[in-house]
């Protein structure tokens, strides 16, 4: 689905002056939570060969380490392990007694069976490093590695690890994620209606767990209903009337109307990700380092805090959360806002402003297409990039997508500019979106250079040490900011908003993000 945007967005204001007020439904065995702008458009739940998931993913399959918001890492599927001094073999103790929704066991075969399953995938990445696994007794798996792997137990805990059933996924084929889902988890897919919802409900022999959750049995809950609401306002909208019983990732225009509200509690977590706008390299008049510089200099990040996040969060100035050792590089190479050093190079790469405001060049004019994803807050946030970007003379069509079309356009190589985001607390998301082996997506950029890819390589297989990642992802950080292939915008918090009369949610909420380890302690309000 594609159109053009032209929308009359419902703000926080408008919507009080509307008169709506909070509504209770009525007490029932499930809950209904509308997912977050940036997890739109998963078109699977294959946690093996998706680039895209969503919170319903970690529900359906347990990993064998979880992450708390401290970054330390909890046993789950896996109980202990051990890395050898030189970090070139890793001993994982399985949990005994678990058991797949389809009854099949897992043992120390279903992990072997499953890491080569990642081979000749976007996702390989995350076990290249083992180079085999051997079963030492059916709760006791070796990994062997080729390389030394300080990243491995981040790795474990993405939600792209989340471990599948061997025979349903085997059987299956591409269909696997799609017409039915088999993991660990506390919850099993009922339906999946891609673009629309995903029904879980509740595993009822679900007795294994992380320490992460207070329950580690079976979910209070009977059935999560996770719904898809492009339109933000829509999805604070529902909250209101009873429509759904948690939103996440609440637009910041709303949070002082809810936070008035006696009926609704907030929940704010640190942000693990940045809003910002790639730029296609190869797209003409993007070709040229002059005008991709320029473009960088033209966003105003704490105006757009300010304006379309009403200051929460902060603005960002690099690719990488601030949190991270590697976003700490040198400031030079930080983007900051210079409109009169943007329209410098402009002047310097031949693009001469005109009288309407608009540059040329030979005859033709500096405007260019903008992307963006059809949410409330990236349609704002295009908007408000497209009048700044007006400033220095360059004229931005905004067109909105879904978000599994917007995907597509990526991969044809038909876009020049976007604004996305991604949601990432690791420094390899550089790889993710910068090696010239993703091309189209997810390096949105259309990035491939030798300097580059050889400082990724480095950084992601080289390092033997985690100081040695370190520096070595803030040498190629270094290097991929020097480049001009994106605009940094806004590094956002976590915002949950839940009807208080329907469901008691866990604060403080653990891990980095929202997920099974809070779905497990949530209940219904008797």
């Amino acid at each position: 689905m594609r159109y053009s945007t032209k929308t009359q967005l419902l703000t926080g204001s408008a919507i009080v002056a509307a008169g709506l007020v909070f509504t209770s439904p009525a007490l029932a065995q499930d809950i209904t939570i509308a997912l977050p702008a940036g997890e739109l458009g998963a078109t699977s739940y294959n946690p093996i060969t998706a680039n895209n998931l969503n919170s319903a993913t970690s529900l359906i399959y347990d990993r064998l380490v979880e992450q708390d918001a401290d970054q330390s890492f909890h046993p789950h599927l896996a109980t202990s392990w051990d890395e050898s001094a030189d970090g070139m073999t890793w001993t994982f103790m399985l949990h005994e007694g678990v058991t797949f929704h389809d009854g099949s066991p897992f043992n120390a075969q279903t992990v072997a069976d499953w890491i080569p399953d990642f081979a000749d995938t976007e996702n390989a990445f995350l076990v290249e490093a083992i180079k085999s696994v051997e079963v030492v007794d059916d709760l006791t798996v070796r990994f062997v590695m080729a390389r030394p792997e300080p990243n491995l137990l981040y790795n474990l805990a993405s939600s792209f690890m989340g471990i599948p059933g061997q025979a349903a996924y085997d059987e299956m084929g591409e269909d696997f994620g799609v017409t039915a889902a088999v993991g660990t988890g506390p919850f099993r897919l009922e339906s999946f209606q891609i673009g629309l919802e995903t029904v879980l409900v509740r595993n009822e022999d679900y007795q294994w767990g992380s320490d992460l959750s207070e329950n580690t049995g079976p979910a209070h809950l009977a059935q999560v209903t996770f719904r898809e609401i492009p339109d933000q306002s829509t999805a604070f909208l529902e909250l209101r009337t009873g429509g759904i019983d948690i939103l996440l990732g609440v637009p910041t225009d709303f949070l002082q109307i809810l936070e008035a509200e006696a009926s609704v509690e907030v929940i704010q977590m640190p942000g693990t990700g940045i809003s910002y706008m790639p730029i296609n390299v190869t797209a003409p008049p993007f070709d040229d380092i002059l005008v991709r510089e320029a473009t960088t200099l033209a966003i105003d990040q704490p105006a757009i805090v300010a304006a379309v996040y009403n200051g929460v969060g902060a603005p960002a100035h690099n690719f990488l959360i601030s949190s991270l050792p590697e976003a700490e590089v040198d400031d030079d190479l930080n983007v900051y806002p210079d409109l009169d050093r943007a329209a410098a190079l402009l002047d310097e790469a031949g693009w001469v402003l005109g009288e309407d405001g608009v540059r040329e060049k030979d005859g033709e004019r500096l405007s260019v297409d903008l992307f963006t994803a059809n949410s409330t807050e990236f349609t704002r946030l295009t908007q408000v990039v497209q009048a700044q970007l007006g400033e220095i003379g360059m004229e931005a069509e905004i067109t909105v997508f879904d978000g599994s079309t917007i995907r597509d356009e990526y991969r044809r190589n038909a876009h020049q500019l976007a604004v996305r985001a991604y949601d990432w607390n690791n420094s390899d998301i550089l790889d993710w979106f910068f090696s010239g082996t993703r091309l189209g997506y997810p390096n949105v950029s259309m990035w491939e250079d030798a300097e580059g890819q050889r400082l990724n390589d480095v950084a992601m297989t080289e390092s033997a040490t985690f100081q040695e990642r370190i520096d070595n992802f803030r040498a190629y950080h270094e290097y991929v900011l020097s480049q001009h292939l994106f605009v940094p915008i806004y590094q956002p918090t976590q915002n949950i908003a839940f009807n208080v009369t329907t469901v008691t949610v866990p604060d403080p909420i653990r891990g980095t993000r929202f997920r099974s380890q809070t779905v497990q302690d949530i209940r219904i309000v008797e």
